[in-house]
């Protein structure tokens, strides 16, 4: 680990000529560097017009605005001094050139300010990450989503279980100190279990309720388009996508690899899929696409599924997939190339659930608007918060089966059912960073780009 006695310094904007740039930091040295630099103090939390000189050669570097946060009111946690310059590379790398000659004051390594607020106590690791999905974000619901994990929702909601957790835990060690005194004991051991049964009754709905909600709105939901050869899933993508994705001809087999497009959808990230045509073939390459596709179809979370027959059956390999016990997908059967029949709008069998032409753009924008209805329905912005990573999915379930143990364990032994409390508080803990995450801190902040 990097010492945090160094006062640290990065570029905080995009790099490139722009009309601003802004310079973070942070550490001991940030007051002693704004005097070298602009020749005064300055009122912290205000923005001050300053000119700036190089102090080697008290030589003019640029007129900037400076922004002044004195520990412990920073991000970091740390005096942070930002420095808001004209943004052309000259102006930047001057900067840059000129805080490297300062001692004890470095470039910062990517997520190093971020880390910086953790130490610090500013943000837990619930909230590191949801500040990471937040300046990843790309639609307008990872924005939400990211938003409200990014200043604690998430956070807090694992520590208030931890913290009931560890009432229960009290009683139970009470339970050992006193285990002497019959009736003691029986009164602690109901008021630990009566906590208990609250939280695992909460820790399973979280589980429930967010389902893969908040991780598909954070890594996209994925929608697969699937179905014979050509029936017009590269067809369907291209309208999806509204540019040529995937190269579409009368030759069946013409897709023989999995077509990968994201795009939004109502505001919501989705990875379209592409897949080769399901049949029987003894073409190497076009198996091994049929295999690619029967993959994708496990590990959707939206099957499309297009057929131009009226009459033709569901895939015995689709049905096969689905019926897996890992597979939980839901599947829409869409009857394609509409514009080949008679009535369109009136000709839909029960069994389908939409029915489209890609060539004149019929049933198009009413799929579009379908999906957009089953992602928002899907997702939320508001209640509780979701889970979004894997991460949290894990250590939310092995609280929950440590708590459960406990509920299952005797009170004639004390001591396990004291270590089940330990062992549930200890994921939870694992979640914010209470305990334990020295091996996760260098991947969770390596996600972040230097100047944050």
């Amino acid at each position: 680990m990097l010492p945090l006695n160094d006062t640290i310094y990065a570029l905080a904007s995009a790099s490139g000529r722009a009309g601003v740039a802004v310079l973070r930091i942070s550490g001991p040295k940030a007051s002693y560097i704004i005097e070298q630099l602009a020749g005064k103090t300055i009122i912290p939390r205000q923005a001050s017009l300053c000119l700036l000189r190089d102090p080697l050669s008290s030589l003019p570097i640029d007129r900037v605005l400076l922004l002044w946060f004195p520990a412990p009111h920073s991000f970091t946690g740390e005096d942070v001094l930002e420095i808001h310059s004209h943004g052309s590379s000259a102006v930047v790398e001057k900067l840059l050139s000129v805080l490297a000659n300062f001692d004890e004051c470095r470039l910062a390594e990517p997520g190093e300010y971020a880390r910086r607020a953790f130490e610090n106590g500013k943000m837990d690791l619930t909230a590191i990450e949801g500040l990471a999905d937040l300046i990843n974000a790309q639609t307008e619901g990872q924005r939400k989503q990211a938003l409200r994990q990014s200043e604690g929702e998430l956070g807090r909601l694992y520590e208030n279980w931890r913290a009931d957790i560890l009432k229960a835990s009290a009683y139970i060690e009470a339970l050992i100190d006193f285990s002497d005194e019959e009736d003691i004991d029986e009164t602690l051991a109901k008021q630990a279990t009566e906590i208990v049964e609250v939280l695992v009754r909460s820790l399973q709905e979280h589980l429930v309720l967010s389902g893969r909600r908040g991780e598909q709105m954070r890594d996209g939901f994925r929608l697969v388009i699937a179905g014979a050869p050509n029936v017009g899933k590269s067809s369907l993508l291209n309208s999806l996508a509204n540019r040529e994705a995937a190269i579409v001809t009368s030759q069946a087999g013409t897709t023989r690899d999995v077509i990968e497009v994201h795009m939004s959808i109502g505001g919501f990230p989705v990875l379209i899929m592409d897949t080769a045509g399901i049949r029987e073939t003894s073409a190497l390459i076009e198996q091994e696409g049929i295999s690619r596709s029967l993959d994708r179809l496990g590990q959707a979370d939206l099957v499309l599924w297009l057929q131009d027959d009226v009459e033709q059956e569901l895939d015995t390999k689709l049905q096969t997939t689905l019926n897996s016990s890992q597979c939980q997908t839901e599947v829409w059967r869409i009857l394609s190339k509409a514009d080949l029949r008679p009535k369109p709008s009136k000709d839909l069998p029960a069994v389908f659930d939409l029915v489209l032409s890609t060539k004149s753009h019929w049933g198009i924008e009413e799929l579009i608007a379908r999906l957009s209805d089953h992602l928002a329905k899907d997702s939320q912005t508001t209640g509780s918060p979701l889970i979004t990573r894997a991460r949290h999915r894990i250590e939310v379930e092995k609280s929950a089966a440590a708590l459960q143990d406990f509920l299952k364990g005797s009170m004639a032994d004390p001591e396990l059912r004291a270590e089940d409390l330990r062992l549930a508080a200890s994921s939870l803990g694992r979640l914010t960073g209470r305990i334990d995450v020295e091996e996760l801190l260098g991947h969770i902040f390596g996600e972040f780009c230097i100047g944050k």
